[in-house]
């Protein structure tokens, strides 16, 4: 079962390692990035996308981790 769960595991991360090269290769007309009057370098499509992509990976677990201390450190009542 173990060698089960690795496996698909492995194929998950294989399958969307390669859709992000897949999509990156396919999105390389450049385009520039406008935000509150602050211009970024012309870059291709997929950088911005794939960077918006990795900071709400990151936001995910930070943000469950914030929940989950903040249920743990709630005092209980006393009835």
């Amino acid at each position: 079962m173990r060698n089960l769960k690795r496996l698909l595991f492995f194929v998950v991360v294989v399958l969307i390692a390669s859709a992000t090269v897949v999509f990156m290769l396919e999105n390389q007309q450049p385009a520039t990035l406008v935000l509150f009057g602050w211009s970024a370098p012309e870059l291709p499509v997929a950088v911005p996308v794939i960077l918006a992509l990795l900071v709400g990976l990151a936001i995910g677990p930070v943000l469950a981790l914030f929940t989950r201390s903040r249920k743990k450190t709630k005092p209980s009542r006393v009835v």
